[in-house]
């Protein structure tokens, strides 16, 4: 397993939250999200490493943008 961490801009309540990590949790091999909404850092458990533009679609399509690090 491989755990990749993002910032999520624009996430506020937990709705967002919700939006975000089903979005995420969508794509191929993934088998967890965390989301510590105070500090928008997405925590994302993966079976290998994840696409970065995949995630970036992924968080896009929930209508939040994600943060280059």
């Amino acid at each position: 397993m491989v755990t990749n961490s993002f910032t999520v801009r624009g996430m506020t309540c937990e709705h967002c939250v919700r939006a975000v990590s089903g979005e995420i949790g969508a794509l191929p091999g993934v088998r967890d999200v965390q989301v510590d909404l105070a500090n928008g850092r997405v925590a994302v458990t993966s079976e290998a490493p994840l696409d970065p533009a995949a995630v970036r679609d992924a968080v896009d399509e929930a209508g939040y943008e994600l943060a280059d690090d």
